[in-house]
């Protein structure tokens, strides 16, 4: 759970809220071709769940009151990755802060895959 605290309370949202509002921003960025999993684990989930489920390629983690989110992607071939990525993180950013009104601490992106156009 991550939690904002105010002064009426506090205010807990799920890690599935989180990493479906990531994913979303994330995907809907010029050059992301879609979510790649972190690991043996997501690769499991994927053979249990299907290819795509909310958490898929995203980790967010709340230290202090900030967030750090971890991205794990896949982009088109021939496309500046280093564009890619700045651009993932200012939308990321600003649809986080936006929404949940806390503060983004780190993004970390990962290109895991290059995607080759059919």
């Amino acid at each position: 759970m991550i939690t904002l605290k105010n002064p009426l309370g506090a205010v807990s949202m799920t890690e599935d809220y989180f990493a479906e509002l990531v994913s979303q921003a994330a995907r809907s960025c010029y050059g992301v071709a879609g979510m790649a999993t972190a690991g043996a684990a997501e690769d499991l989930k994927s053979l249990v769940f299907g290819s795509d489920f909310p958490e898929k390629g995203v980790r967010v983690t709340q230290s202090g009151g900030r967030l750090t989110i971890e991205l794990h992607i896949k982009v088109g071939y021939g496309l500046n990755i280093a564009t890619i990525v700045q651009s993932i993180t200012h939308k990321v950013k600003h649809e986080v802060e936006n929404a949940t009104g806390l503060k983004v601490q780190r993004i970390e992106v990962s290109v895991d895959d290059i995607v080759a156009d059919d």
